[in-house]
């Protein structure tokens, strides 16, 4: 009974990879709501999809966001981020937890973003991913990530990461996912943003995601996107409550295993 449960544990979270923790993080409500994207945000979400966003912080932010998996309590990802700026630098605090009783990770990740020049920053993420499988044992891991982003022109910005570059091993002969992104975001008005990526995890396919914000009202954004390998499609919205606080709901969908609800709450004082 336990290989089986561990078997069908490993095909759903394979299915799932987005939701593992060693994979790249999504970017909160948000990024999901948009497809999936985030490579080149630069507000807190760059905590969870590149630190060098973080360089573009003023003050101190803080971001929760839980999602389940096409609708199952063991596929249950939850996390939180919070970064705090200073001079041309922000530092930053992760931690996520993925799973359930019988099969759980947990990472923990330090980041920091820094302007290098007007239009260029660069951020790092230092991250410890930790195992447990009940009568198995648990595992502890540390891997790192690089990122940078470039305003190219008053409304394109350009983004790139990789994680996990140096190949650390779970297992003899298998790493962590080593996954490569790049993106572009294109504002052709102050209500909408267009952003595209591409991300490739070495040992698959190319993914293409693709996202879009439209700020209805002062108070609500609404958000679509799609993604393939998996085809995905995903929509939700972003309702500011305060002046410092922000709402954010996101469903994905996948044509076979359904639907995948999240939900975020973000705290940014505005400038």
């Amino acid at each position: 009974m336990k290989n089986l449960l561990f078997t069908l544990l490993a095909i759903l979270s394979t299915l799932s990879l987005a939701a593992q923790l060693s994979y790249p993080m999504p970017a909160g409500a948000r990024g999901q709501a948009m497809g999936g994207v985030g490579v080149t945000f630069q507000d807190i979400h760059a905590a969870w999809s590149n630190p060098a966003g973080l360089a573009h912080l003023e003050g101190t932010s803080v971001g929760l966001f839980g999602e389940q998996r096409f609708a199952l309590s063991e596929l249950r990802q939850v996390s939180a981020v919070g970064a705090m700026s200073f001079g041309n630098s922000a530092l930053g605090l992760s931690v996520g937890y993925f799973g359930f009783e019988a099969y759980n990770e947990s990472r923990i990740g330090l980041l920091y973003g820094r302007k290098l020049a007007k239009n260029l920053s660069l951020g790092a993420q230092l991250y410890t991913l930790g195992t447990r499988i009940p009568d198995y044992g648990s595992q502890q891991l540390i891997s790192f990530e690089v990122g940078l982003q470039a305003t190219i022109s008053p409304s394109i910005d350009i983004g790139g990461r990789i994680s996990n570059p140096v190949r650390v091993e779970q297992l003899e002969g298998e790493a962590l996912p080593t996954v490569l992104n790049f993106g572009v975001n294109y504002r052709p008005g102050k209500q909408v943003q267009l952003v595209a990526e591409v991300e490739k995890d070495i040992l698959f396919p190319v993914r293409v995601r693709c996202g879009l914000e439209y700020q209805l009202l002062d108070a609500l954004e609404l958000r679509a996107g799609v993604a393939t390998e998996p085809s995905l499609l995903s929509f939700g919205l972003g309702y500011r409550l305060l002046d410092q606080w922000q709402l954010d709901f996101s469903a994905v969908y996948h044509q076979y295993l359904g639907f995948t609800p999240g939900i975020g709450l973000v705290y940014a004082p505005q400038s």
